[in-house]
């Protein structure tokens, strides 16, 4: 006898024998109203449901985001949601199905004050960004760093607490606990000029840059036998991808540098005041923390309907499973991008010879728990913002020929707490393709003594913000330490795509 195929059997089984499906209630939710639109967008969800392709989340996060732009969709060859891709945009073209504005949640009308550093040094683009952020219906105070500039949702070098129970994929970052790492030798500054390409080839053979990029051996793995790999099925199913990149730098901004560090006296323990060989490095949880932050934000935003000027601002509740989901994930990729810091920190000083006096880190793209001034339980996202509570240490990196700064956070409340992750861009990467000079770059290089491997013109210190002006604004948020100057830079190869 010939079966009928329709959507509800093509469902699958759920754990309690009843077929487990997605619903055309779900489908008009994400503005689905044509019947003929409606049944192959079900075929297609059911089938993937059925054939446990994806999850329920992931497809309805899916569809949701080709409903919004299915251009990216429509191009990816083999791709689950091609053909219904392709359909939009066919329709679309003929005016037809035009995506209809959902908002389940509205902005604030009032917009409150939030404490700006170093105002005249940032672009228009991420004031708007930061004001709709405070007008987010959860959002409980703000701060703007001196280094900010554009984003997705969240402008880089914005600082957002939120109600305690809330967490914001976007505003943490794709790049989930980017960081800083500093390394500090008892060796000479003067090591760099006297052992140049013995030191060239440290970074040659100990660091690897590129999107896929892999290593082969490990120093360190054992936070793989930790058993929040097995949290969840989305850690689960990345954990191997984590493992064969572990130790890796990626591409965009990301760096292994040595440089001259100059220490004043009694402001690191245990370290006298001199001019000492570092290295310095610049990278986040890789391809794991890239793929939890784009499937929860798909989650976030299926979830939480936002007018669309803030639609990337969606956010997860902490109280449901996605929320304790990412939690999970998110707190692991810190992990992660720590023990990715340290297997590089520490091939290369078992190849120097010599263990670090100290080693400073930090995250800049992540979310805390905490309470500000006033006992409030807040969760504190800082998007390209560094950790600045009192006493707290960091590293507020410059460009490649430009210094970076060791600092003292000193507590302030109107900053939540923060202070920039760096210099900042001044232009885009396709700006500095079009407007800068590749002799100028190369004599800036030379007069500043950098040895470059790899890296293009779209990370050249002119696409920075200066970072002194940067350090001059925000005084008040930290204490500088120590001045790291980059000497022997190693960075992706020339127009790797930027994950930063």
């Amino acid at each position: 006898m010939k079966r009928e195929l329709n959507a509800d059997n093509l469902a699958p089984q759920g754990a309690a024998g009843q077929k487990e499906k997605v619903s055309n209630n779900e489908l008009k939710a994400l503005g689905i109203n044509d019947v003929e639109i409606l049944v192959n967008f079900s075929r297609v969800a059911n089938g993937l449901l059925k054939h446990n392709v994806m999850s329920k989340p992931e497809i309805l996060a899916n569809m949701e985001a080709l409903i919004d732009d299915p251009m990216p969709y429509a191009l990816k060859k083999g791709g689950k949601f091609k053909n219904l891709a392709e359909d939009v945009i066919a329709l679309r073209k003929d005016g037809k199905f035009v995506k209809q504005e959902r908002s389940n949640f509205k902005l604030k009308e009032e917009i409150a004050d939030f404490p700006v550093w170093g105002l005249e040094h940032i672009e228009v683009g991420a004031l708007a960004q930061m004001r709709t952020a405070i007008q987010l219906p959860i959002t409980v105070a703000g701060a703007l760093m001196p280094d900010a500039h554009q984003g997705y949702g969240l402008p880089i070098g914005g600082v957002l607490a939120t109600t305690a129970n809330t967490i914001i994929p976007f505003a943490v970052g794709v790049d989930i606990a980017c960081r800083m790492c500093l390394s500090i030798f008892d060796l000479p500054a003067e090591t760099i000029d006297t052992e140049t390409d013995k030191l060239k080839n440290m970074l040659e053979n100990h660091t690897y840059f590129g999107m896929g990029c892999t290593t082969k051996s490990h120093f360190d793995s054992s936070l793989f036998d930790s058993k929040t790999w097995n949290e969840t099925k989305v850690i689960r199913t990345l954990k191997d991808k984590a493992y064969a990149q572990l130790g890796t730098s990626g591409t965009g901004n990301h760096f292994v540098e040595w440089g001259e560090l100059t220490i004043a006296d009694h402001v690191l323990d245990g370290i006298p005041a001199g001019r000492y060989l570092a290295l310095l490095s610049h990278s986040g949880s890789r391809g794991f923390g890239g793929s939890v932050a784009d499937h929860y934000s798909k989650i976030a935003m299926t979830k939480t309907k936002l007018p669309a000027e803030a639609k990337h601002l969606a956010w997860l509740d902490l109280d449901k499973d996605e929320g304790q989901e990412y939690w999970i994930a998110m707190n692991l990729a810190g992990e992660y991008a720590s023990a990715n810091h340290h297997e590089i920190h520490n091939k290369i000083a078992r190849a120097l010879n010599h263990k670090p006096l100290m080693m400073i880190e930090n995250h800049h793209n992540f979310a805390w728990k905490e309470q500000l001034a006033n006992g409030t339980e807040v969760m504190v996202h800082r998007k390209g913002a560094t950790p600045a509570g009192k006493g707290v240490l960091g590293i507020i990196p410059g460009s490649m020929s430009t210094p970076g700064f060791v600092v003292r956070g000193r507590g302030d409340e109107s900053s939540i707490n923060s202070a920039s992750h760096g210099a900042g861009r001044l232009m885009s990467r396709s700006a500095a393709f079009k407007t800068l000079d590749k002799a100028a770059i190369a004599a800036n290089l030379v007069d500043k003594r950098i040895t470059l491997m790899g890296s293009d013109m779209d990370e050249a210190p002119m696409a920075y913000k200066d970072i002194h002006a940067v350090m001059t604004a925000q005084e008040n948020l930290v204490e500088v330490l120590a001045k790291f100057e980059p000497r022997i830079v190693r960075m992706a190869d020339a127009r790797e795509k930027p994950e930063d």
